[in-house]
């Protein structure tokens, strides 16, 4: 997007994050561990909302969300306060979500705070409005897309899970700045381990987008930070064209539809009065003394920023390299775990930010899902440094061990991948080439791009086994050997 067009957009999220090292709900005593489960197996009295029944705040869960608070430099609340959250929706069996809210009194557990990311090095610092506690609705699940299912089911295992709600002001201005803003907070979140990031719709993002002279759209429940990018595209094409032909864009809430790519309508978008927030009355003020906070932020971890700092000047690497590490937490523990038992660390970087990465992309999973260890990382990268194998044969290692978690010597016997270094076994292979390009052989007297050749054809031959610097010194001999015959 040009610097024009993105100053006619205006995005802010809303980042719904689960708390996902709890063990029990927000609430009551019910396991968080609910995904695998029958339907409706994890619940009870107090996380359905069965009149008479008491809700009971995790203590864990306050602590777990005053640190992420710390780590947004928020300010947090002296006293934080639960309100009810009132709506009709088969995802809350009570009709109303325990909430926070920072209007008519609410108190959230905290607010203000920043959160920065970079594009195309420039930094840019996103204001956070509020962060608040909530419980997890129900899981919605739909026969097909949700405007043409014949019916909708309910699991409430998920209702009651501890949630933290981020909120932005909208200060972003592109999709690609919201998908780059959710790839920092979740490393955020995973270095301070409150939340696992890869778990199924441990974070879900509500986009809130307008452009100059429309209203506000909320996008809901999007599942990915790519489909939050390519949601919010097609919400501004969707918008500027209804603009460029003097039409309004409605104050409205959309769902996205990852299969068909495009928004669809689901309702007019709520104000805050349709909700009818008031205190919830079956849970008292929270206090937060100054004393817990400190405590909280005495055991805090390294956080991503100092973390991606101590890469560059630890390990020599670019600050560029650097941020592809610390964007993932378990990246940048893969990486470290490496450096522990192989002294080159540039060289480790190299391959996990490029190599490692590509082949976890193209099989669409992320580094936690793969077989692949340090330790057969760091024993290829050591092959190839003896010449038992290539840098070429490498990659086909590496696609091997992120699949099966096989060692790369295994590997490389089973499919016959280590490098020939035998003079005869050469000879023959060069014998070979020398009868099939002759032209190449009689040109390689005086052109050396034609020595280069002949050198490219017996690594095809060998399908980059042979041993390069061996070949190349063969090759050479044989031309010299060849030129006398001759004369």
């Amino acid at each position: 997007m040009s610097t024009m067009e993105k100053a006619q957009v205006k995005i802010g999220l809303e980042v719904h994050c689960q708390l996902t090292n709890l063990k029990t709900k927000l609430f009551c005593g019910c396991p968080s561990d609910y995904r695998g489960k029958e339907p409706n197996t994890t619940v009870c009295p107090i996380c359905l909302g069965i009149p008479g029944t008491l809700p009971r705040p995790n203590q864990k869960a306050v602590e777990d969300a005053i640190m992420v608070a710390e780590a947004l430099s928020s300010q947090i609340s002296e006293e934080t306060v639960f309100y009810r959250k009132n709506y009709y929706y088969p995802d809350m069996s009570k009709n109303f979500q325990i909430s926070q809210y920072d209007g008519g009194g609410g108190v959230p557990i905290a607010a203000s705070g920043t959160i920065s990311v970079e594009e195309n090095g420039t930094k840019i610092t996103v204001r956070i409005r509020r962060l608040q506690l909530e419980e997890d609705p129900a899981r919605l699940v739909h026969l097909g897309a949700i405007d043409t299912s014949p019916y909708t089911l309910v699991d409430y295992n998920r209702a009651g899970i501890a949630l933290l709600e981020i909120v932005t002001e909208p200060d972003l201005t592109s999709p690609k700045e919201a998908r780059l803003l959710l790839q920092k907070l979740r490393s955020i979140l995973e270095h301070l381990g409150v939340s696992d990031g890869s778990l199924e719709g441990a974070m879900r993002c509500d986009a809130n987008i307008s452009l100059a002279g429309g209203a506000r759209t909320e996008i809901k429940n999007i599942s990915s930070f790519k489909e939050v990018e390519r949601a919010l595209n097609f919400e501004i094409m969707r918008q500027r064209s209804l603009l460029a032909r003097g039409l309004k864009t409605g104050q409205e809430t959309r769902h996205w539809d990852e299969t068909r790519r495009t928004t669809i309508t689901l309702r007019t978008k709520e104000e805050e009065q349709d909700y009818r927030y008031f205190p919830e009355p079956d849970l008292t003020p929270i206090r937060i003394p100054a004393e817990t906070i400190e405590s909280i932020r005495r055991r805090m971890p390294e956080l991503p920023d100092a973390r991606k700092d101590r890469f560059v000047k630890q390990y020599g690497l670019p600050p560029s390299s650097a941020s592809v590490l610390t964007s993932e937490k378990a990246l940048a523990d893969f990486f470290e775990k490496c450096t522990h038992l192989y002294s080159n660390a540039r060289q480790i970087c190299n391959w996990v930010t490029t190599d490692l990465l590509r082949c976890l992309h193209g099989q669409s999973i992320e580094i936690g899902e793969s077989k692949i260890t340090p330790a057969n990382l760091v024993e290829m990268l050591k092959m190839i440094d003896e010449g038992v194998i290539s840098g070429k044969i490498g990659k086909k290692i590496l696609h091997e061990m992120v699949k099966t978690g096989s060692s790369p010597r295994d590997i490389a016997r089973r499919h016959g991948l280590v490098r020939i270094s035998e003079h005869e076994v050469l000879d023959k292979l060069i014998e070979s080439v020398f009868r099939e390009f002759p032209n190449a052989v009689r040109d390689a007297q005086t052109d050396e791009k034609a020595v280069h050749y002949l050198v490219g054809q017996l690594m095809k031959k060998t399908e980059g086994r042979a041993d390069p610097q061996l070949a190349n010194k063969l090759i050479r001999e044989r031309l010299r050997s060849h030129a006398q015959q001759v004369d």
